[in-house]
């Protein structure tokens, strides 16, 4: 098993944490803890880059030297991660809609699709308000029979919430080996072995979809907005979050330059979804 790095740093407030959970995931950071005025992050150890972290934090901070006096650095040795996990973990419930639970919680009757998942990877990120907003987006609209790519998959979660409403085909890619793995064990826990999971690190070769999901980061959605412009239909939606409140206008910005118009925006705990349409001629 790997050893991590844990880094502590000392947050002002809410926002303050959200920003550096943000900025530091899309740094190789795979998990965060949190809790007054402080912000626990945790990173393999093989990735861990003092250097880039003191940028981050520098840059977050308005600070010229943070090393060793805003954040402090700690081994962590190979352990049960996912005990810790389920320790915390709560279930994320999107009105009388979805729910989106772990196994040793019980079945939740009042929502329409009861969605069960076994994360395989070291923690949780904590991102439950970007999960609640793209379910929330979901909603809105009819998967019947629709063409499905989700981008970043993870843990297959979203996936899994399309093929329950009767997309298909449905495809969800992920360029990490361990979120394929687990996405695969949650898709046939939920019945939806019809979902099709690709290791992949990027859209080329994977055709066109009617809808696009990515929670993601910032990093990787400014980066591949083009690409995803490319591989969605022309009457197709594209719903994206992973980004903070305060990083509208480079969406918009960068929507804008590639082809596409702002549809709907919803924000929740200083975090952001949003979904995006090609400008029709």
């Amino acid at each position: 098993m790997n050893r991590y790095i844990q880094i502590t740093i000392e947050t002002l407030n809410a926002e303050e944490s959200d920003i550096f959970v943000a900025r530091l995931s899309q740094s190789g950071f795979e998990g965060f803890e949190e809790e007054p005025g402080k912000l626990h992050a945790f990173i393999p150890e093989t990735l861990y880059d003092a250097s880039k972290i003191e940028k981050i934090i520098a840059d977050i901070k308005g600070v010229a030297d943070p090393f060793h006096t805003l954040f402090q650095k700690e081994v962590i040795e190979p352990r049960n991660w996912n005990a810790e996990w389920e320790k915390d973990f709560e279930p994320v419930i999107v009105d009388n809609f979805c729910a989106i639970r772990a196994h040793f919680h019980k079945a939740i009757l009042e929502v329409k699709y009861d969605i069960t998942i076994t994360p395989k990877m070291s923690f949780g990120t904590g991102h439950h308000a970007t999960t609640y907003m793209m379910i929330a987006a979901m909603e809105r609209l009819d998967l019947q029979q629709k063409s499905v790519l989700d981008f970043g998959t993870g843990t297959g979660v979203l996936a899994i919430l399309a093929c329950k409403m009767g997309a298909g085909p449905v495809l969800a890619i992920d360029s990490d080996e361990l979120s394929i793995d687990n996405a695969l064990e949650n898709v046939a826990i939920n019945g939806c072995e019809a979902v099709q999971i690709e290791l992949r690190d990027s859209l080329s070769g994977t055709g066109r979809f009617d809808i696009i999901l990515a929670n993601i980061n910032l990093k990787v959605i400014l980066e591949n907005m083009d690409s995803i412009r490319q591989h969605l239909n022309q009457t197709g939606v594209f719903i994206g979050s992973g980004v903070l409140e305060s990083d509208e206008k480079k969406i918009r910005e960068r929507a804008n330059t590639a082809g596409f118009a702002v549809e709907l925006q919803m924000i929740r705990d200083n975090w952001m979804s949003f979904s995006l349409k090609i400008h029709q001629s």
